[in-house]
């Protein structure tokens, strides 16, 4: 039985080394995510990661790769075991990063595209079983403020709002009623996770929202989820 869930956004200015002069300005985020994910280990070493990349690909277990594409050459590993580097995608480089900073054993990824439909998106859920620890990765709008990267959209901060009230309630139905369309013009990478942790996560839940703010313009949020 899935026994906790963190979410958390998957920003490369987590990582100190990546963030650069912007360090100071992620630390309460970077702590929030911390924490979260120690929770997490607390209920399992091995966890079941969920994220969004263009296409899906498929990770391998104890895959391990490099930011180097973000300019910086940091290594990261999915699992404890030491493997070649391999080219991954940001949420299991982001994966990796936060396996080892939770002292998890393994981490799992399954990835879905961004638009994937709702319903399809509910069934990777499903299909994923009962793990006992899962990790959903993805980040709200882009278009919060008029220097945010996907430029300002007054829609973000409603949209982004629901969203929090989604996770502080452990809301499933409001997470699989989001619009994929309306989300996409939001910049909301987050949506088709969000839409497979509602597919996985039936029954009764406790939740706490350890962070939610848009700091860069884009909508970050750290939840975590416990069996009631």
């Amino acid at each position: 039985m899935i026994r906790r869930v963190a979410v958390l956004p998957q920003p490369p200015l987590l990582i100190p080394e990546l963030a650069a002069g912007a360090a100071d300005e992620c630390a309460e985020l970077r702590e929030a995510c911390l924490a979260a994910v120690r929770r997490l280990t607390s209920a399992s070493p091995d966890w079941i990661v969920v994220g969004a990349a263009v296409g899906a690909p498929s990770v391998p277990e104890n895959a391990s790769g490099s930011f180097r594409g973000f300019g910086v050459d940091l290594g990261v590993s999915l699992s404890r075991v030491t493997t070649p580097e391999t080219e991954l995608p940001l949420p299991a480089l982001v994966a990796g990063w936060l396996r080892e900073q939770g002292g998890a054993s393994s981490a799992r990824v399954r990835l879905v595209d961004p638009a994937t439909p709702p319903g399809q998106c509910e069934l990777v859920g499903r299909e994923l079983g009962e793990p006992a620890a899962v990790l959903v990765l993805g980040d709200g709008s882009s278009r919060h403020g008029p220097r945010s990267p996907g430029g300002e959209d007054e829609r973000a901060v409603g949209f982004d709002d629901g969203i929090r009230a989604a996770l502080a309630e452990a809301d499933t139905a409001a997470l699989a009623a989001l619009d994929p369309d309306f989300a996409a013009g939001l910049g909301a990478g987050g949506r088709a996770p969000w839409q497979v942790l509602a597919g996985l996560a039936d029954g009764d839940w406790t939740a706490d929202v350890l962070y939610s703010a848009a700091p860069f313009g884009v909508g970050y949020h750290v939840a975590v989820w416990e069996r009631a």
